[in-house]
């Protein structure tokens, strides 16, 4: 499967001239709404959760919230990466700062996955914390895959029918 395709050929936001400031401002605010965004994921996974024992919340608790976070954010950004670098390759440089270091990087949580693993190994749960560890990368590395994959289809498929935006030709 290709996945780098033609994106190298299109300038990142930080190689392009002009001021930082703006890329700095967009950033921070993505990061404020991708951080609100996982905490009320949080909260609705934990409110959702006490009918299950699988869900359960404490110490002892495996997870889920940071696991599905993580992967669900990593598939967000590969469908991000491929629309901006394919589709939509005149928006602003501005775009992909926002939505990508900034929404999603604040979305994801990769450092309360690393402190998950320390308390479940401190939990004296190893195998569970280990297993945490590999779920959690093969998730996050398949979401992006997926991501690119099916955003890549999506648009070859929109390119073949001979739509263009807003399905005209």
């Amino acid at each position: 499967m290709h996945l780098i395709g033609d994106t190298h050929l299109h300038p990142h936001p930080d190689h392009t001239p002009g001021s930082r400031w703006p890329v700095v401002a967009v950033v921070a605010a993505g990061g404020a709404v991708g951080a609100l965004l996982r905490y009320v994921a949080s909260r609705l996974w934990r409110n959702g959760s006490d009918a299950h024992a699988i869900w359960r919340t404490g110490e002892a608790a495996f997870p889920w919230t940071t696991l599905v976070v993580n992967a669900v954010g990593c598939f967000l950004m590969g469908v991000l990466t491929v629309a901006l670098k394919e589709r939509f390759t005149h928006a602003s440089r501005l775009v992909n700062p926002f939505l990508g270091t900034g929404v999603l990087g604040g979305f994801t949580t990769f450092s309360s996955y690393t402190d998950d693993t320390r308390r479940l190994f401190e939990n004296d749960q190893p195998a569970t914390a280990l297993g945490y560890l590999v779920l959690t990368v093969a998730g996050a590395l398949a979401g992006v895959a997926l991501g690119v994959a099916l955003t890549r289809a999506a648009l070859m498929r929109a390119r073949h029918a001979g739509t263009g935006p807003g399905g005209t030709s």
